[in-house]
């Protein structure tokens, strides 16, 4: 399951508003905000959690699942690393 933590934190990573979030989703604004502003879990239609996990996942966040690897243990997110044009591995959003 996803938590509103999840959200604000891939957001944050990202450097989207909740607007861009929610167009990136194709979903709306007012959508989005009670999604966050859920307490734990994301509460939401299975239809709009799937959009939202496709778009975060589109914009290069990894969601890290409840006992999923993770050095820190728990759930959280992070940038994927994608390879760039010339073939090396770099995080969404860097700077080269």
């Amino acid at each position: 399951m996803l938590t509103a933590a999840q959200v604000r934190a891939a957001r944050a990573l990202l450097g989207l508003d909740q607007r861009r979030l929610a167009e990136a989703a194709g979903l709306s604004l007012p959508t989005i905000q009670r999604m966050e502003a859920s307490d734990g879990q994301v509460r939401g239609n299975v239809d709009s959690l799937m959009k939202l996990v496709e778009a975060l996942e589109r914009c290069g966040v990894e969601l890290i699942g409840e006992g999923a690897v993770s050095s820190g243990g728990g759930r959280g997110v992070r940038l994927k690393t994608v390879p760039n044009r010339t073939g090396r591995i770099s995080t969404p959003g860097a700077k080269s």
